[in-house]
């Protein structure tokens, strides 16, 4: 499985490179008129203000989390809750410093066209997202290595230990971060729409009203920082459940423990590849439906992962290995049509929640027949 393992760590470097590569290219697009870049300014210097200060705070609860582990549970648990830690930490930085520099950027190149527009914002969005998943992979799989080259044992209690405090280390930050942020956002938002909007009659967006550049600062700490540092949690964390799931289930079989720890990880690495050859076809058609763009990148990288799940099951687990839990057979092929489920409801979930919070889609009559009078609508 080492050969696995030393795949799935090269699909996380080719994430975190695509990562670094497009945003140089972000970087490099127009940055606006003197005013614009001073606008932009001042919400970089508060997002860096504010992330500066709060990660502080947390480094403190995170050092006294660090010794107790470390008495209580051993060095390895301790350095996976630092590992899960700093990486976490980190991606929260690289999701706020790629989005306020992408914001103003953005901005000029919607000012052209809204093809620009969407192509830089995507990219910049991209950028995190790729990080993000690369970082997370590298962590969780190179950990997973180290201990396996440290001499424990696949599967056993002090791997999984190690292997559970790298995600808590991850959702230590992701907790902070993600709340943190979205609190001072709302805190920014309220104060401005009460203050400048109720009391001065200044609009929201308004350059007169002070707390435009708060609110902006408050998206960008907990929209970007936040979401970056919450999806590197759950990305870490899923991985980790599964590799502790297998382990359980399947713990007087050695080798088939050592394979479906692998399995999720390598299906993550595979995704990655998947997933950046989607995102070059994200392009604005036509019509100029932005959700159409989108799902024209979701549908390659899912249609792109069939055959890549196929073959990543086929080789790590077989699709003819029957294994046994709780009295229930299932084989590898089972696995197989578990992961489309997966990718069915992942895109039933985009297309619901467009459909019930997007604009071009109004209330069906039915609903109205059941009222004593049809709704104005209608």
């Amino acid at each position: 499985m080492s050969s696995v393992l030393w795949a799935v760590i090269a699909c996380g470097v080719i994430a975190v490179l695509y990562g670094v590569i497009t945003a140089s290219r972000v970087m490099a697009a127009d940055a606006g008129t003197p005013r614009m870049q001073e606008i932009a300014q001042a919400i970089q210097e508060g997002a860096g203000a504010y992330l500066r200060r709060q990660y502080t705070t947390i480094a403190i609860v995170g050092v006294v989390v660090l010794v107790l582990l470390l008495i209580l549970l051993g060095k390895y648990a301790a350095g996976g809750f630092l590992i899960g830690a700093v990486l976490s930490g980190a991606t929260g930085f690289i999701g706020m410093n790629v989005s306020v520099r992408a914001n103003v950027r953005t901005a000029v190149a919607a000012q052209k066209s809204l093809a620009q527009g969407l192509d830089l914002a995507f990219k910049s969005g991209a950028v995190t997202g790729m990080l993000v998943a690369g970082l997370a992979l590298i962590g969780v799989v190179g950990y997973y290595a180290l201990l396996k080259r440290m001499g424990l044992a696949t599967g056993s209690r002090e791997m999984i230990d190690a292997l559970v405090a790298l995600g808590f280390g991850a959702s230590l930050i992701s907790i902070f971060a993600r709340l943190g942020g979205g609190i001072f956002t709302k805190g920014a938002d309220v104060g401005g729409d009460m203050v400048g909007k109720v009391e001065a009659g200044i609009p929201e967006d308004d350059p007169r009203n002070p707390a435009t550049i708060a609110d902006n600062v408050g998206d960008n700490v907990g929209d970007c920082a936040g979401m970056a540092a919450d999806l590197f949690e759950t990305y870490a964390v899923t991985m980790v459940a599964t590799m502790v799931l297998a382990s359980i289930f399947f713990a007087g079989n050695a080798d088939l423990v050592e394979k479906l720890m692998a399995y999720p990880l390598a299906i993550g690495g595979a995704c990655i590849i998947t997933s950046i050859i989607g995102t070059y076809f994200v392009k604005l058609g036509s019509d100029g439906g932005i959700m159409w763009a989108m799902y024209k990148g979701v549908i390659a990288a899912a249609v792109l992962s069939i055959p890549a799940i196929w073959l990543v099951t086929s080789y790590i687990v077989g699709m003819d290995t029957v294994m046994t839990v709780s009295g229930k057979s299932f084989t590898g092929i089972s696995l197989f049509w578990c992961s489309l489920v997966g990718l069915a409801i992942t895109g039933l979930i985009v297309w619901i929640t467009e459909y019930y919070t997007g604009t071009d889609y109004r209330s069906p009559v039915w609903r109205c027949r059941w009222k004593p009078r049809p709704c104005r609508r209608c």
